[in-house]
Formats: C-alpha cells, structure tokens, sequence
C-alpha cells in the first residue's frame, strides 16, 4: 500500500494540472470572446494583453513539467494523468512541435505571402528537429533493450551485489538520456510557439492559441468518457 503512495513527483503534478485545465478552460472562454470582438484600437490592446497571459500559463506547465522531471522522468513518458487517447498522440512526454503548425494552417486563413513564406521555413526546422529527436529517443529505447541490461532487468530480485550496481548504473545512465531527451523535446516545444507567435498577428495567434486549447481540452474530454466507457 505504502508503495502506490509513495511518488510525491506524481502527486504533486496531477494536484498541479487540475488547476492548471481549469485556468485552461477559463483562459479559452476568453479567447473565444475576443475572437468575436470588432476590431479596434482596445480590441488589439487585449489581444496583446491576453496572450501574455496565456503563454505565461504554458510556461508554468513547462516550469512544472521540468521539476517533475528531475525527480521522475520515466513517469512524464509513461503519464498516470492522461486518458489512453491522450497517451496516443504523446510524444516525448508532451506534444508534438507541428501541432502547433497543424493549427495555424486550420485556423488561420488569412496569412500573408511573407507571413506564408515565413511558416514554411519554421516547418522546415521544426520537423527536422522533430525527426532527430525522434533517432536519438530510438537508439536510447535500442540500448535499453541491449542483452546485458535486459538480462539483468529480467532477474530482478535474483541479482548478486556487483549485478546489483551495474543494473544501478544502467538506470541512471538511462534516466540521464531520457532527461536530456526530454529538456530538448522541452526546447523544441517552446521555440516552436515563439517562432509562430513572432510570424503571426496577436489577432491572428489569439485564432490559433483558442484553437490549440479546443484541441487540448476536447481531445482530454472524450478520451476522460472513452476510458470510463470501457471500464463501466
């Protein structure tokens, strides 16, 4: 029993997202509103305003995130708090950078032809960017899976001393690659959103922060009823 309590690091972190989706919501329904708006002079000014706010709201997700990290990263890849569709589109413990590309191209129809040359160029690094975080996350997952430590994975609880250490040895060899993996995915994430919020108008990145959070928010609902679906 003591065992299944005993991860703070989790705890603290589903303690923390609950607020953290209800201020999303609330922040959303914001959004929406000023989206709504006619143009003007005060208009602009909230829109800078609010989104401010908003990316000051994600980065307490990241700041948060990074802390959880440092205590337990292998929780991040394999995360408690999510519904089993939300686990799906997991990718290095977070999203995906070209989501967020994804959404400027269904929510913003007005870009100009700089604007529009601009975006591919941040595709471009993006995805590259993506890729090779993708092969440095898949030759970790290879010597994970190398015959020395899975044979000793594989006898836990049977291991002499000297077994004992390499096996410690391996684990934190293991945790510092993941952890570097995941500061980059990190990086990457964060860069993304700043590239595409200096490309796009605040009216137009208020159309796709409101889009990132519908996505966000519908896809946690409807994988929440899913799993409770299949359990009732």
């Amino acid at each position: 029993m003591a065992a299944a309590a005993a991860n703070p690091a989790r705890e603290r972190f589903i303690a923390f997202l609950g607020g953290w989706l209800e201020r999303q919501q609330t922040f959303l329904d914001r959004l929406l509103r000023l989206v709504d708006l006619p143009s003007s002079e005060n208009k602009a000014h909230q829109q800078r305003h609010l989104i401010e706010q908003v990316l000051c709201h994600y980065q307490q997700y990241f700041a948060e995130k990074a802390l959880t990290a440092e205590e337990d990263i292998f929780v991040l890849f394999s995360p408690p708090w999510l519904s089993s569709l939300e686990r799906t589109m997991l990718w290095l413990a977070g999203f995906k950078p070209s989501l967020v590309l994804r959404m400027v191209d269904s929510s913003v129809e007005d870009l100009a032809a700089e604007q529009a040359r601009e975006m591919e160029v941040v595709k471009g690094e993006t995805r590259r960017a993506e890729r090779e975080l993708s092969e440095t996350m898949a030759r970790i997952q290879e010597s994970v899976a190398a015959p020395p430590i899975l044979a000793l994975a594989r006898r836990v609880g049977r291991l002499m001393d000297g077994e004992i250490s390499s096996l410690d040895l391996a684990m934190e060899t293991l945790k510092a690659a993941m952890l570097g993996v995941f500061e980059s995915a990190n990086g990457l994430r964060g860069s993304t959103v700043r590239k595409v919020v200096e490309v796009l108008s605040p009216e137009q990145t208020v159309k796709v922060l409101a889009a990132v959070a519908q996505f966000q928010l519908g896809i946690r609902r409807l994988g929440l009823q899913r799993d409770s679906q299949q359990q009732s």
